[in-house]
């Protein structure tokens, strides 16, 4: 009867602790993406809008459109770009059946995420902006710590690193002059009732959240099974 009883409280423990672990983890997924608390960068709230620019991967008439909203000191953001990115651009848009337009959506929590964002705006006027995309997410876990107090250096050393102007790529980060571009970027995403990063707008439909790679390959599969097929029959000589 004592074994008994000894087995039920461990197993009763185990779920206690299992529903202790779940409900944490959805706290910190929700923390992540929802918090309206900011330890991140002070930003001047009277800072004029500029343009909201979306990156281009791909044809500009690729059949099927992704607008992908993400923040480059997001870990989801950083799971999609080192996981399913490299199929979607390898299979998807070399392929010629989609387009990836990248948007920047930088959320208040995150520390660093507007130098980062800054990065990849001023590796964008050298024609580099993939190739900072991709060294930030590859990196994400240097820069964006605790202990980075400041993630300049480390945005000039990258920048070093893929080929860019070390003093043109220095005036521009300096002088934070794509902050409003940036800021009008993010005011896109909230335009789209974007609530989460990352979140996608696929083929004109809204999807929050990480998206796993044979997930977006399917809707790309179905909308391109919607386009209607040219007619290749030739028509005999009168």
């Amino acid at each position: 009867m004592a074994s008994a009883n000894k087995k039920a409280s461990q197993k009763q423990f185990t779920f206690v602790i299992a529903a202790v672990a779940i409900l944490g983890a959805g706290a910190l997924g929700w923390v992540a993406t929802r918090s309206k608390g900011s330890s991140g960068e002070a930003i001047d709230p009277n800072m004029p809008l500029g343009t909201a620019q979306g990156f281009l991967m791909g044809s500009p008439d690729a059949p099927v459109k992704i607008i992908e909203f993400a923040d480059f000191e997001c870990p989801a953001c950083g799971q999609f770009a080192t996981l399913s990115e490299p199929d979607v651009r390898e299979r998807l848009v070399k392929s010629g059946q989609a387009s990836v337009q990248f948007f920047v959506f930088p959320l208040p929590m995150h520390k660093n995420t507007w130098s980062a964002s800054n990065a990849a705006y001023c590796a964008n006027e050298q024609g580099k902006f993939w190739e900072m995309h991709d060294r930030l997410f590859y990196t994400q876990d240097l820069w964006n710590s605790e202990a980075t107090s400041s993630p300049d250096k480390k945005m000039k050393g990258y920048a070093a690193d893929i080929g860019l102007d070390a003093g043109k790529f220095a005036d521009c980060y300096d002088s934070k002059r794509n902050y409003p571009n940036i800021k009008a970027s993010g005011a896109e995403a909230e335009q789209k009732g974007i609530g989460q990063t990352p979140s996608f707008i696929i083929a004109g439909k809204k999807y929050e959240g990480s998206l796993p790679f044979d997930q977006i390959k399917k809707i790309v599969d179905e909308e391109l099974a919607k386009a209607p097929k040219a007619d290749t029959t030739k028509k005999g000589a009168k």
